[in-house]
């Protein structure tokens, strides 16, 4: 019986002595191997504490580089502008600049042109590139674009170019009619002629001055402050009041039609000018006797119903190249025929500021030789209109051919075109962007 105890007591003293050198042999394990898992974790890069959430609302796109060139962190902005591709910073002069920032710790700042998205053609942006080191092993890249100041200042640039030549042509013409005058002062009826000639020129520095003026009050594209309801029949009525006299000169016939009744929530001042600008060049640059309409109609909308203001003409024409540029400041098609009716270069670019200010757009279809229609297209009231019956003339979704009256009055001057429905050219609308001006 002692014998048999006897073993038993050795048997479990053995067995604790296995557990025990087993659990030290584990934690001696486990001690061995932690500090060459805490050296991997020390050896991944990171961030210092802060700089994260600093580079998160930074407006410029930032890069964070680490020591083998790498991209460690990079803001959504700067993904977007495609200087980062594959987890590399893609534009290899920024890369160098960040080379040379690692290797003297210096701060560097250029400015570049990078193709977009860093495709290595098409549009170049202007950018500003700044490299700091960041810790001892990270380089920070901070990227603005600069692309929208360069094209502001360039049309700032333009625009005061444009209007000094502008106003030295009235003024100098001025200056010499004045010397001619008073050299002429024994002769009459050479100072009625010299008179009359400097008449035309202080009215077509007047008219320069105030279209100036009047597209610095709208070119902001800002809402309206003083804004009331306008009846589209009076700035009809308006428009072609103001251009009655050449109309007359040229026998030219303008005629309305549409909805009437129709009315619009804005600057009466400056719709009138905008309706009044389309009118006046429609005038200005059609034939003798030929025919410009001004018709209204309303459009169903979502939100907001629309009213659409078209201006047809049967004149010369806008040529596909130049579509797209007459909204500009001082672009002429044909300069010549702008000196020769007085024009400054600036009305359209007036109309198109104008509906911008309303909510509106403005778009123009045209063929050479056969005529232009444009269109104002703005929000209106609903349930202001009255219906005439009257079907809006020369624009592509008008219905039926656009005939204002009976030809016989007008000794075959001919029916104005039926609009873009016989031509596949879509209209061409201004673009959204606003400009600025000094």
């Amino acid at each position: 019986m002692d014998v048999n105890v006897a073993a038993a007591s050795v048997s479990a003293l053995v067995g604790l002595g296995v557990g025990l050198t087993a659990a030290l042999a584990f934690r001696w394990s486990e001690k061995e191997h932690l500090p060459s898992k805490r050296t991997d974790q020390q050896e991944e890069p990171a961030l210092p504490p802060g700089v994260d959430t600093v580079l998160s609302v930074l407006r410029s796109c930032a890069v964070v580089l680490d020591e083998s060139d790498q991209v460690i962190k990079a803001s959504s902005a700067a993904y977007a502008l495609g200087l980062v591709r594959g987890g590399a910073i893609a534009v290899d002069a920024i890369l160098a600049m960040g080379r040379l920032t690692r290797r003297d710790g210096e701060i560097r700042q250029a400015d570049l042109d990078i193709p977009r998205r860093a495709s290595g053609g098409g549009e170049l942006l202007a950018v500003s590139v700044r490299v700091a080191p960041l810790g001892s092993r990270l380089v920070l890249v901070l990227v603005e674009d600069l692309t929208e100041a360069r094209r502001i200042e360039a049309v700032r640039r333009d625009f005061v170019a444009n209007v000094s030549h502008e106003l030295k042509t009235p003024v100098g013409a001025l200056s010499l009619l004045s010397e001619a005058v008073q050299d002429a002062s024994d002769d009459p009826e050479a100072v009625r002629r010299f008179a009359g000639r400097m008449l035309i020129e202080s009215a077509r520095l007047t008219n320069l001055v105030q279209e100036i003026i009047e597209l610095s009050r709208v070119q902001d594209d800002v809402r309206l402050v003083d804004a009331e309801m306008v009846p589209i029949d009076e700035l009809v009525a308006e428009a072609m009041d103001r251009c009655r006299h050449q109309a007359a000169a040229k026998q030219i016939t303008m005629a309305a039609g549409g909805i009437a009744g129709l009315q619009l929530y804005g600057n009466r001042g400056q719709l009138a000018a905008a309706l009044g600008n389309l009118v006046e060049n429609a005038v200005n640059y059609s034939p003798a006797r030929t025919r410009v309409a001004i018709a209204a109609r309303k459009l169903p909308g979502g939100k907001q119903d629309l009213v659409e203001i078209s201006v047809t003409d049967q004149g010369v024409g806008i040529s596909e190249k130049d579509r797209d540029r007459i909204f500009e400041r001082f672009y002429r098609v044909d300069p010549a025929r702008s000196r020769a009716t007085g024009g400054t270069g600036l009305g359209l670019s007036i109309v198109k500021h104008v509906a911008a200010s309303h909510g509106g757009s403005v778009a123009v279809w045209s063929v050479e030789g056969q005529g232009s229609t444009f269109t104002l297209r703005l929000p209106t009231v609903k349930g202001t209109e009255n219906a005439t019956g009257l079907n809006a003339v020369g624009h592509p979704d008008f219905d039926g051919p656009a005939v204002l009256d009976d030809p016989a009055d007008h000794d075959g001057a001919g029916d104005l075109p039926a609009g873009p429905d016989a031509h596949p050219p879509a209209p061409t609308t201004t673009p959204a962007a606003p400009e600025a001006m000094p």
